[in-house]
């Protein structure tokens, strides 16, 4: 080994020489990974035994990975910020939706009144229970297919009567259509469907445009 490393320049019996004293380590250590994981660390650092011309390179080796490691600090600020960032944005964005959904679409003309039945709908519909909110919203479905019943549209559901209706007769055709969607996913999924309060609001309030819009309340 040593005449052989005689017969090689300095920097190749240098770095021969500290492969040689890995795999020295390695076998005398039974391949312990972690052991060898933790000689590359210390070689990093500049602290590779025996060996003196590696020190140099070493030390190269430690202030590039203190580099990496700055900016990867850099980048994971710049990330942070980021994501509060798009996480205020999300709150603003909510609280507009809640806010513009919170208030009832009611068409031009329309007639206000009193209505039992749509009453207690909104009695579920205003309360904290998601499965009074599910339940607002099927009666709800319910209300609208005798409506459309009375108005002399046919069909087996409700959606077989949206699509005979007249979109210039129907200003509020849109909402129905949309309404009775929510109705037909809690339906299918049942309980299972936790579904958000805003949602259940915006629903409510589509149903209440299109009975206000025939006079229905």
């Amino acid at each position: 080994m040593h005449l052989l490393l005689g017969s090689l320049g300095s920097g190749e019996a240098t770095r021969c020489l500290v492969f040689s004293s890995i795999l020295e380590v390695m076998q005398a250590n039974q391949l312990n990974v972690e052991y060898f994981f933790r000689l590359l660390y210390n070689c990093f650092h500049g602290a590779c035994y025996g060996s003196s011309g590696f020190e140099g390179f070493s030390a190269w080796l430690a202030h590039v990975w203190i580099w990496i490691t700055g900016v990867g600090y850099a980048l994971s600020v710049i990330g942070l910020f980021i994501i509060v960032y798009a996480l205020v944005r999300l709150f603003e964005l909510r609280e507009r939706e809640e806010k513009y959904y919170s208030t009832l679409l009611i068409p031009p003309g329309a007639e206000g009144g009193t209505h039992p039945r749509w009453e207690h709908i909104q009695s579920l519909a205003e309360g904290a229970s998601p499965s009074g909110w599910r339940e607002a919203i099927i009666e709800a479905d319910i209300m609208l297919d005798e409506m459309l019943t009375r108005q002399g549209y046919v069909g087996a559901g409700v959606g077989e009567k949206l699509k005979a209706a007249d979109p210039a007769k129907f200003r509020t055709l849109q909402d129905a259509w949309e309404a009775h969607k929510v109705r037909n996913q809690i339906a299918h999924e049942g309980s299972s469907f936790n579904i958000p309060e805003t949602l259940a609001r915006r629903t409510i309030a589509r149903f209440e445009a299109v009975f206000r819009e025939f006079k229905v309340i």
